[in-house]
């Protein structure tokens, strides 16, 4: 009383200190039963500001209390919470849980099909992997059902009527907050609103939460950063991922190191590095991974008939140019670009790495020509560097390879296909038609030489590791040994789960084994983290597969020379990619490039000031790198050879 303090009844009020520091208590009302721990640390605030820890001008209701917690100024009150050691809380309007919550875990999203049918009910340890399977494997019921009562289990057992705010949490300046799970070291300032979620928040990877976001019905997982006025309603926010900016997304699913910020999403599936940064920016109804939308990207997923019920794919690594437009429903190949608009419905799954351009309403394809693309090779490099989790539980699996079974099927299949059209319309016809695209003469003959250099660098790389152990002098019978796959898990079809490459097989036994009531959903989510583990080893059973296919000699029959051959081809495919990746790179340095330098100077001038803002061509390090690449490579098949001879 003689600070202040009043209590609906002092027997409901509890401290678990020794010896209470209540002078650290003042205008506090107790309400319903509250417990406290000690107060005798202090909080420093940036800029200086020492305050010590304790409850003052603040109503409690059913609240427990850690050690050295600070809460303040609380102008409406807290309720239902508990609160663990160390946080600080201030200036805060109203934190409550009311009945029981699940706290956003179980909330359907209606991804890709705004009108239902693909509906994934999110939940705090869900990864990509599983999210694909709920969206993208309708066709099985029976694995839909029973993910489907997994979760109504897991949102059982995870719902309270009691909120929790975890231990070294700093809640300043927020507003509205109902329903919400908030876990240890989180930073929460400036929030507007935020109700009916979680935030997977731990003192590894912390979540920031900030500056007027306004949030309903979602999960927000490890690592993340959601700020600058972000709305978000019905939906998965993954590991370290950055939303800002003023972006609006619902019923949306963003995954590992995703990015968005300006623009606007509606019922996406954003798999890992999916990055969209512009104001005019618009992603609907898609699904994507590895994908960068450029400025005024844009996709209709209706056509004025039966409503919004069209979706699109943009398989991994594909990007869309400045004020790209697509109908859906279409397909994109992998690591495929799409420039101008395209209202055709195009399928180019099987022609990946291409162009899709836009000339006079009509759609070409530049099969195969991003594989001697700089910046493809650019965007390999960049993704395993810009991953930026540093929790120890990685909730999705990524496979950052350019080239797999994923990739080079797709280009097998894609080299028979152009044979085929060649075939039927004859090989000196101008232009090909191509699932409503049109294919020129020129286009088709360079996209079977890219595939196919492609391919001879995919699999000799394979080979090469696989002998890279191989004693010198080593006998054929030795050479033959050393090629056998360590498993038979590998063969048929591989596909990608939204950021994982695995063998289509191994999928389907892993869901048969969940439709079965085998595995549980913490086990079926490492069950794809397994296959990840594993990825090397299933990629040579695939490889061995297909080797005589492609190299027109039986495994279990090749000789050392057969090996030298195949190296030497192999060194010619790398190296002649390498040389296009070369040349594409000098063309950012060309006289063209300039322009807009030494604005106000003569040819030297703006030479002089292009190379002190960019530097030259021959000191640049992607440059510097292709090179040290060939001869890299050049060596690594010479070393082969040789001890073949030997």
């Amino acid at each position: 009383m003689a600070q202040g303090c009043t209590a609906d009844s002092w027997e409901n009020v509890f401290t678990s200190a020794a010896k209470p520091n209540l002078n650290n208590c003042s205008g506090v009302r107790f309400s319903g039963t509250v417990r406290f721990g000690n107060f005798d640390s202090d909080f420093t605030l940036p800029g200086g500001l020492v305050k010590p820890s304790g409850i003052r001008n603040a109503t409690l209701h059913n609240v427990t209390v850690g050690d050295n917690c600070l809460i303040e100024n609380i102008s409406n009150y807290i309720a239902n919470y508990e609160i663990g050691e160390g946080t600080y809380i201030e200036n805060a309007d109203l934190i409550f849980t009311d009945g029981l919550s699940s706290f956003g875990n179980g909330v359907k999203v209606s991804v890709l099909n705004e009108t239902g049918g693909r509906e994934v009910s999110i939940y705090e340890g869900m990864s990509a992997q599983v999210a694909y399977i709920m969206a993208m494997y309708r066709h099985l019921p029976a694995v839909i059902e029973r993910l489907e009562a997994l979760c109504d289990e897991y949102v059982k057992t995870h719902s309270s009527a009691v909120g929790r705010i975890g231990s070294h949490v700093h809640i300043r300046n927020v507003r509205y907050i109902h329903g919400v799970r908030i876990g240890d070291y989180a930073v929460l300032s400036g929030v507007n609103r935020l109700r009916n979620g979680t935030i997977v928040s731990n003192v590894d990877a912390p979540v920031c939460i900030s500056h007027g976001v306004i949030a309903d019905d979602f999960i927000i997982c490890s690592g993340s950063m959601v700020e600058d006025n972000t709305t978000i309603s019905r939906c998965f926010v993954g590991q370290s991922c950055i939303l800002g900016h003023g972006y609006t997304a619902s019923d949306s699913l963003f995954f590992s190191n995703c990015q968005g910020e300006n623009g606007e999403a509606c019922a996406i599936f954003a798999g890992p590095f999916t990055v969209t940064h512009h104001k005019s920016t618009l992603l609907i109804a898609g699904l994507f991974s590895f994908m960068n939308a450029g400025s005024g990207s844009n996709q209709s997923n209706h056509m004025y008939k039966l409503g919004p019920i069209h979706q699109g794919i943009l398989e991994r690594g594909a990007k869309t140019a400045s004020d790209s437009y697509i109908l859906w429903p279409s397909r994109v190949g992998a690591f495929s670009l799409v420039m101008g608009r395209h209202v055709n419905h195009s399928d180019t799954t099987s022609l990946p790495f291409s162009y899709l351009i836009e000339q006079q309403n009509t759609t070409y394809l530049v099969p195969g020509v991003n594989l001697r693309s700089v910046g493809t090779i650019r965007d390999a490099q960049k993704w395993p560097k810009r991953d930026k989790r540093t929790d120890k539980v990685k909730l999705d699996s990524i496979n950052y390879n350019l080239l797999s079974p994923f990739t080079v099927q797709k280009m097998l299949k894609g080299i028979q296909l152009l044979h085929n059209l060649q075939y039927s319309s004859g090989e000196l016809s101008d232009e090909y038609s191509y699932h409503s695209a049109k294919i020129r003469n020129s286009s088709l003959r360079n996209g079977i030489k890219l595939y196919e250099t492609a391919c001879t660098k995919f699999f000799g790389n394979s080979v090469i590791k696989k002998l890279e152990n191989l004693p010198a002098g080593a006998s054929d019978a030795q050479i033959r040994e050393a090629l056998l796959p360590e498993t038979p898990k590998g063969l048929g079809n591989w596909v990608d789960i939204s950021g994982l490459i695995a063998p289509k097989a191994e999928v389907e036994s892993l869901l048969d084994a969940l439709s079965a009531g085998k595995i549980g959903l913490e086990a079926f989510g490492d069950a794809f983290r397994e296959m990840h583990a594993h990825y090397y080893t299933y990629e040579w059973t695939w490889v061995y597969e297909h080797f005589e296919e492609f190299f027109g000699i039986a495994p279990d029959k090749v000789t050392g020379a057969d090996i030298i051959a195949i190296v030497e081809r192999w060194k010619e495919a790398v190296i002649g990619l390498d040389r296009m990746l070369y040349e594409d790179a000098k063309k950012e340095f060309s006289l063209a490039a300039m322009t807009g330098f030494g604005a106000d100077g003569t040819k030297v001038e703006k030479e002089q000031d292009f190379e002190h803002v960019r530097g030259d061509f021959d000191t640049n390090p992607f440059a510097n790198a292709v090179l040290k690449h060939i001869e890299d490579k050049r060596a690594l098949g010479d070393e082969l050879i040789s001890r073949l001879k030997s």
